[in-house]
């Protein structure tokens, strides 16, 4: 079943993507998703059927662990592109880097936002940030892109995720980069993503249709 919930219906039609949006080498986003949600939620799923719908030509997934983990790969003497995906190497250096990466914020919390989108793929007209972990990389965009920027929350219940292979793991799971935005955000759209693909289909081009259109 797929939820969703609108918080700021009411900025739409100043915050959607205009025509000219979709033509490629613009130099500047029309519209930025900012997407957040716990482990085995389905972030990379959905932003990447978002990715699949808008096409390459009109968007680029940014992700703020990529400038982390490269450079953390580097500091470790680690393989970055395994620290990309969703695999057991990635989940064995998890918790070092989390905190190798706190202590990056620490010193400028905005650091890896700017590292992401100044990189390839920025030049796109449509942003899908697809891992914002804490207050300060929402408030980043806002305070940056504040027309821009949309946020979206996937949510899904804790049975589904652990169908998932989702595993309490101390020290992540109870960790900022987990749970830094459990509260205190008001997002613009929440999908509650249990499964169900035309559902989540359906949703995925009413978000098109609606912040693209």
């Amino acid at each position: 079943m797929i939820v969703t919930t609108c918080h700021t219906c009411s900025e739409s039609k100043t915050r959607k993507m205009t025509s000219s949006c979709i033509s490629t080498g613009a130099k500047k986003p029309q519209v930025i998703f900012v997407f957040s949600g716990k482990r085995k939620t389905g972030k990379d799923f959905i932003t990447d059927l978002l990715r699949n719908r808008l096409k390459d030509e009109r968007c680029a997934i940014l992700r703020l662990s990529g400038p982390l983990k490269e450079q953390y790969a580097k500091d470790r003497d680690l393989d970055f592109q395994k620290l990309l995906d969703a695999s057991s190497y990635k989940e064995k250096y998890r918790a070092d880097m989390i905190v190798w990466g706190e202590e990056k914020r620490k010193q400028d919390p905005g650091y890896f936002c700017r590292l992401a989108t100044s990189g390839k793929g920025s030049e796109k007209p449509v942003w899908i940030i697809s891992d914002a972990r804490r207050k300060t990389d929402v408030d980043y965009f806002r305070e940056h892109y504040p027309k821009e920027t949309v946020t979206v929350r996937i949510t899904a219940d804790l049975a589904v995720r652990e169908k998932r292979d989702f595993v309490f793991t101390a020290g992540i799971d109870d960790a900022e980069s987990e749970c830094g935005l459990d509260e205190g955000v008001e997002w613009d759209e929440i999908i509650k993503n249990n499964g169900g693909q035309s559902d989540l289909d359906q949703h995925l081009d009413k978000l098109v249709q609606k912040w693209c259109s």
